[in-house]
């Protein structure tokens, strides 16, 4: 069984505890957090510290904090030569405190502290300094996921902005439509199965295979129409920013 340790009361540390305290081959040792209250549901009172004095032994030390925080905290660790992971999908391996043994992992997926997932599907990104260190991030990842990847530095910047433009990106874009259906008096539940069926439709086609509608078929008539229709001078300008790059992609084919 495999000791862990988790710094963090986030979302991606509430559903890592929540996976890690289900997996039988896992054994939650601690958790650091500033406030015990965010974490009391989850984690007996007798495992939350707030004292980096306070850290027991453990095979692996997770720290699942917000990237500009990543640094401070891996400083601030009492110990040396210690397995420690970030589980940043922007944040270099090497912003680790070089006092431990470092390493990266990184559930790629996005979290809502209210919202359960499936960590079975979630695809996890590997990354260590050395091979025995890996080979124990291995066997945790492969603990609570079946999609379990090898993935440095550099590859996984691309992943974290790939990562916002089909999630972060698109979710602002669902904003965005809610805004005008409020405008209008329509109903937003009326877009959901279009929004089902979009998604579904990437599981067995290409982006470029799936993409419909007035852009890509460089219907100006309609695209001027709801060009008119836009009064929010931002919505106008995200239509023509995004019907411009579908035209141009078209135009590479």
């Amino acid at each position: 069984m495999i000791s862990i340790s988790i710094i963090g009361s986030g979302n991606v540390a509430q559903h890592l505890i929540k996976a890690v305290s289900k997996s039988a081959n896992l054994e939650l040792v601690q958790v650091f957090a500033r406030t015990k209250e965010n974490l009391e549901s989850l984690v007996e009172p007798s495992k939350i510290i707030s004292d980096y004095t306070a850290f027991k032994a453990a095979d692996l030390y997770l720290i699942a904090v917000s990237d500009n925080a990543i640094a401070e905290v891996s400083n601030h660790l009492p110990f040396n030569n210690q397995l420690v992971a970030h589980t940043s999908g922007s944040c270099a391996l090497t912003d680790l405190n070089a006092n431990n043994r470092r390493a990266v992992f990184y559930p790629l997926q996005t979290f809502s502290k209210n919202k359960a997932v499936d960590f079975s599907i979630i695809p996890i990104c590997l990354e260590a300094e050395q091979t025995d260190d890996y080979q124990v991030l291995e066997q945790v990842a492969h603990s609570i996921s079946n999609a379990v990847f090898s993935i440095d530095s550099e590859q996984r910047k691309s992943l974290h902005v790939s990562a916002v433009f089909v999630s972060n990106f698109v979710n602002h874009l669902y904003q965005l439509g809610n805004e005008l259906c409020d405008t209008y008096k329509v109903p937003f539940d009326i877009l959901k199965p279009l929004i089902t069926e979009t998604a579904n439709k990437i599981q067995t086609l290409s982006p470029q295979e799936a993409q419909t509608g007035p852009a890509k078929r460089n219907d100006t008539i309609t695209i001027n129409k709801h060009l008119a229709l836009l009064t929010d001078e931002n919505h106008k300008e995200i239509y023509k920013i995004l019907t411009k790059s579908i035209i141009d992609h078209g135009k590479k084919l």
